[in-house]
């Protein structure tokens, strides 16, 4: 049997939920080594319970990451891939970057790891389930492809090649995302597919979920520890999370098929991407609303949980066993779909479609001609006389005033007159 090896992985950026793997010494593991007997979260999340229904046959798992790597558990489940990133192979099965190399295919074998024949060996939550491959190159890979367009060549892909569960153990740590996104993810949602996403970690300096688990209609997944407490390092918190599954002391397989152990969002989102594939396997007909209602729904309140939906643990801690077999009434008008499109019709800005144009009228309207404006005059000075001033001022005025100087120029003579026809001397004897 091969030896277990440990790891502690925190996060990295845009960014990872863990890193790398160091070998442990086997008189480390303790008594029971099996590495079947530390996957606890098969039987404690109703794993194997399911199981006795379905294991996933027919449904595609889309692991965008870095590359699903070639082992005995992998090679059967993986029936196709590509690279987006421009520094991988064209089937995806190189592992892309030094830091990230394996995490893709620690991810790729929570979800659907086969049993190969060896019983102790590790096996996914769906090891029937598929596996697409789709390498993308983060920071440390220096990949020539932005990281934004990566995703969006790497959904519609996964959506062509007909995925039915799409996972993205990642997060930007911030609350905003490109554009280009918005067209990606309503690209996924619109053909029915379940998006899964990594809520980040404490750890690697992710204080609340950012993208893409802040996009509308993702799955979120948060982290909780084997006795079921919120993860202090290997999760976060936020409103847009729905769930919680294990995030520590997790198995992954490596891509040389080195067995270790891990811890992170990163592996609680492949875990639920499971348990959705186990869904969509046994409810073929339930579209990606009901899936996402059926798992939430049927989640178990955590130790100590007192609200629901709650910012630790979304509605609770995953639950395979009656996500799969309980019976959830139907749901519709809040699909993936609609939560984006309504999220896009309320804070994106965008252009005017020419069908929203006005359309022209049939016969053009006539307009009647503006009056002809006023001659604009010359200016002169107010001290020169103009026609004006003379027509209405100086002539009326010459007119009044002449007649009345002439008025008083008779009046004046005629008095002079009147006092030289007067007796000398009549004065003075009125006067005696």
């Amino acid at each position: 049997m091969r030896r277990l090896a440990a790891a502690l992985l925190a996060g990295a950026v845009a960014v990872l939920a863990c890193t790398a793997a160091s070998a442990a010494p086997a008189d480390e593991k303790g008594d029971d080594d099996s590495i079947r007997s530390q996957e606890y979260w098969l039987d404690e999340y109703g794993i194997t319970k399911a199981w006795e229904t379905t294991q996933g046959k027919g449904v595609k798992i889309a692991v965008i990451d870095t590359g699903v790597g070639h082992a005995p558990e992998l090679d059967p489940a993986v029936v196709g891939g590509t690279d987006v990133s421009g520094a991988g192979t064209s089937d995806g099965r190189t592992p892309v970057g030094t830091l990230d190399a394996n995490h893709g295919s620690w991810v790729a074998s929570l979800a659907a790891a086969r049993n190969h024949g060896d019983k102790e060996a590790m096996i996914g939550v769906a090891p029937k389930a598929d596996i697409l491959s789709i390498s993308i190159g983060f920071p440390d890979a220096s990949p020539p492809v932005p990281f934004t367009e990566q995703v969006v060549k790497a959904m519609h892909w996964a959506v062509d090649h007909g995925a039915k569960v799409i996972n993205l153990s990642f997060t930007t740590n911030t609350l905003d995302w490109d554009e280009s996104w918005d067209d990606a993810f309503l690209y996924a949602y619109q053909h029915d597919v379940v998006v899964v996403v990594a809520a980040g970690n404490r750890g690697s300096g992710t204080g609340v979920v950012g993208a893409p688990a802040t996009i509308p209609g993702v799955l979120t997944v948060a982290g909780v520890t084997p006795d079921e407490k919120a993860s202090r390092d290997a999760s976060t918190q936020g409103i847009t999370i729905g769930v919680s599954a294990p995030s520590e002391r997790l198995l992954g397989v490596s891509a040389d098929g080195e067995v270790v152990f891990w811890e992170g969002t990163s592996g609680a989102a492949p875990i639920v991407s499971g348990i959705v594939a186990l869904v969509r396997a046994a409810h073929p007909n339930l579209d990606a609303e009901n899936v996402i209602e059926r798992v939430t729904k049927t989640a178990r309140r955590a130790p100590g949980m007192t609200q629901v939906p709650s910012s630790l643990y979304g509605y609770g801690l995953v639950d395979a066993a009656a996500a799969v077999a309980d019976t959830v009434p139907l749901v519709s008008g809040n699909s993936p779909t609609h939560q984006l499109e309504e999220w896009i019709r309320l804070y994106r800005r965008a252009p005017v479609q020419a069908s929203q144009s006005p359309a022209p009228t049939e016969k053009a309207v006539e307009v009647p001609p503006l009056p002809r404006a006023d001659r604009v005059s010359t200016p002169v000075s107010p001290l020169l006389p103009d026609r004006d001033r003379v027509l209405y001022g100086s002539i009326p005025l010459m007119a009044v005033t002449v007649p009345a100087i002439l008025v008083l120029l008779g009046v004046t003579v005629a008095a002079r007159r009147l006092r030289s026809a007067r007796p000398p001397g009549a004065s003075r004897r009125k006067n005696l």
